[in-house]
């Protein structure tokens, strides 16, 4: 029985086209930056975000972190959403690491974080507070069911920062599906942003590794900061090759991955005992929950789902988180459906 893999687009495998290049790279030292594979994914990153430079690291929370700990120094304080994945999962790296005070505040259900909030949490110069340094955001936003912010919304967020004297990061690590899903380009979305991550390795297919973009200043100190957190790495080419490929022919056909979401939420919406959360599927992500009253939680259905070859993410003992990605094809819908109504029943 072939099994359907839902629980994230983390799980997708390279292409056959990824395995080809990654075989036949030329390669060099990164960390002198000798490596032509990684100067070339690094340049096709910028000039996608319209930076002036990239920095290849081997995932989107070293990515995060290096940013976080470039823009900041020890005491300093940062301004991002409780549901923010820095904040939930990534270990607590920028305060155990780096010694940088997280200030949370709410995310709105579409993953923004209010003007008047982010205003109100940035202190006043004092000698009893740390200094804010850095507003935080994340686009698309993974727990917020993952929601694509606007390009007029990150330009509020940044002139705000700007007119603060903060610099504006941005989690980005499936940026490229909130361009799809807002049909914008990717480089309109990271204009207002001083830093901003995506991920190769999650909807773009690619094995490992996300990429830094930002000044050439920036990213000049952010490779150092990669140095120090033991992401130098020398023949790096080999995955950079990966990525490439990623950018050059998984990008464009993004769209079909929320297609497939959109199909497969009708299904879904079938089922009494499933309710769709509002608004999903926002790009390639399907979030719904089970009934309060239902006698069954999310994790005994996951694992009842897995008996029909259908593996699914539990993110709460009600709620359930489905990712579309390159190796989910038009059949597996209907697949998925018929499972989830062999275990909960269909009307």
């Amino acid at each position: 029985m072939k099994t359907i893999d839902l629980r994230s687009d983390t799980v997708t495998k390279p292409t056959p086209a990824m395995r080809q290049a990654m075989a036949s790279a030329p390669v060099g030292d990164d960390v002198y930056g000798e490596d032509p594979t990684v100067n070339r994914l690094e340049e096709m990153s910028a000039n996608l975000l319209g930076k002036e430079a990239g920095l290849f690291l081997p995932s989107g929370t070293m990515g995060n972190l290096a940013a976080i700990l470039t823009h900041c120094g020890r005491g300093d304080e940062i301004i991002l959403g409780d549901m923010a994945h820095t904040f939930l999962f990534e270990v607590g790296g920028i305060a155990a690491l780096g010694g940088i005070h997280p200030h949370t505040i709410p995310n709105q259900s579409d993953g923004t974080l209010r003007l008047d909030d982010i205003k109100n949490a940035i202190r006043a110069e004092n000698d009893h507070y740390p200094p804010t340094r850095l507003v935080t955001l994340e686009n698309t936003h993974n727990r917020c069911g993952g929601a694509p912010l606007s390009v007029e919304y990150t330009h509020q967020v940044g002139d705000l920062a700007q007119s603060e004297g903060l610099k504006l990061h941005l989690d980005g690590a499936r940026l490229f599906n909130a361009a799809v899903a807002l049909d914008v380009e990717p480089a309109a979305l990271a204009g207002p942003v001083d830093s901003v991550t995506f991920c190769l390795s999650k909807g773009l297919g690619a094995p490992v590794g996300s990429v830094l973009c930002g000044s050439g200043d920036f990213i000049k100190r952010a490779r150092r900061t990669r140095k120090m957190l033991g992401g130098g790495m020398r023949q790096a080419g080999i995955i950079a090759a990966a990525g490439i490929v990623a950018l050059e022919t998984i990008l464009p056909r993004l769209g079909e991955d929320h297609t497939r979401a959109q199909l497969l939420a009708q299904r879904l919406a079938e089922i009494p005992r499933l309710q769709l959360e509002p608004g999903t599927p926002a790009t390639n992500m399907v979030y719904c929950t089970l009934s309060d009253d239902d006698p069954l939680n999310a994790p005994q259905v996951a694992e009842k789902l897995r008996q029909y070859g259908v593996l699914v993410s539990a993110t709460a003992q009600r709620r359930f988180r489905l990712v579309l990605h390159y190796w989910v094809e038009d059949s597996h819908i209907e697949k998925v459906a018929q499972a989830f109504q062999n275990v909960l029943g269909s009307r």
